[in-house]
């Protein structure tokens, strides 16, 4: 049995343009039924003991577990990948969250459900206790960025993950414009075939 852990970015959720064609992509292909993609709450640690409740049992039930996480939710994957031994796929990854995240302490609204909430410095020290120096097996790794990111510096992707399979896009934004057609590259990565 496989499964699918998605985790999106920061204000992000699972109603987000990415969750929604990679729910739709698998759904094509018969898989639906492999995707866990559900709200993460603002606190690193909270988002961190959800997925970490889904993902525990999965593995120990013998679950074949691969992870795919969109910025906040690339640093998330990275953090679990090296601790649990998982593929993953880093899509614009913040893999300097905590300093590119501290720009971000104070009140914030969600931008799907309209909540509001409050990210602290006590979450920046969080996301720091989850940084990696390096990476132990970069083949476990597919990167997908875009040079036109906004957001976040690509460069530091390339980087923080030498080695890892790397897709590298001109232009495009944050948002990874070239997503719907890097799902079948993401999907046969992470879900081969068996």
């Amino acid at each position: 049995m496989q499964k699918l852990l998605y985790f999106h970015g920061f204000r992000s959720g699972p109603q987000s343009v990415k969750a929604q064609q990679l729910r739709a992509h698998l759904a094509r292909r018969g898989r639906a039924g492999d995707l866990w993609c559900e709200q993460l709450p603002p606190a690193p640690d909270a988002a961190m003991a959800l997925i970490e409740a889904v993902l525990l049992p999965a593995l120990d039930a013998g679950t074949e577990v691969s992870l795919a996480g969109s910025s906040l939710g690339g640093y998330y994957a990275l953090h679990l990948a090296e601790k649990y031994g998982l593929r993953a796929a880093l899509i614009n990854p913040a893999v300097v969250a905590p300093r590119s995240l501290a720009d971000y302490i104070g009140e914030h609204t969600h931008m799907y459900t309209g909540e509001a909430f409050t990210f602290s410095e006590q979450d920046v020290a969080a996301l720091r206790a989850l940084d990696l120096p390096a990476i132990t097996r970069p083949e476990r790794y597919l990167v997908l960025l875009e040079t036109g990111d906004e957001v976040l510096d690509w460069w530091q992707a390339v980087l923080k993950l030498r080695g890892a399979n790397m897709v590298i896009h001109a232009g495009g934004d944050h948002s990874l414009r070239c997503f719907a057609e890097e799902l079948p590259r993401l999907t046969d990565f992470l879900l081969p075939e068996r």
